[in-house]
């Protein structure tokens, strides 16, 4: 799959599909110069009915880029140490002036990463094949 999200309808479909996304802090990358931040996560595959008792639950290795950054900030996660594993429960927008604004990663545990952006333009890209869920479960989020 590659999708990319152009406004914040399109953003909406990426954050449904990385929903309950983990990650270590290790592959998390932010480069300056090219205004890029990216991140390889471990997608649970929603869209192919992993519900459903008959299909068995899968995860997917996806990298999630945001482009024309201008900055990058994070809050409750210790990036030094990089094996933390961070669990991504959606993807915010709130707009700014003039097209620019700021795309927040919330995650488990009151985390969050910041993007500060120019304008939205996310892809979400599948790099490896699907593969059975390590716990062999669904992520359960109770009411």
């Amino acid at each position: 799959m590659r999708l990319k999200a152009l406004d914040g309808e399109d953003l909406k479909v990426i954050s449904a599909l990385v929903q309950d996304a983990v990650f270590p802090v290790r592959e998390m990358t932010w480069d300056r110069a090219r205004r890029r931040f990216a991140v390889l996560i471990n997608r649970f595959r929603w869209e192919e009915g992993s519900r459903i008792r008959a299909h068995p639950p899968e995860r997917v290795q996806s990298v999630l880029v945001i482009e024309d950054a201008l900055g990058v900030a994070s809050h409750g996660i210790d990036r030094a140490d990089r094996d933390t594993v961070l669990s991504l429960l959606a993807l915010d927008w709130r707009p700014g002036e003039e097209g620019t604004g700021r795309i927040t990663l919330i995650l488990a545990g009151d985390g969050a990463i910041a993007a500060d952006v120019e304008c939205i333009d996310v892809t979400l890209r599948d790099v490896t094949r699907p593969y059975l869920s390590p716990s062999r479960k669904v992520p359960d989020h109770p009411l």
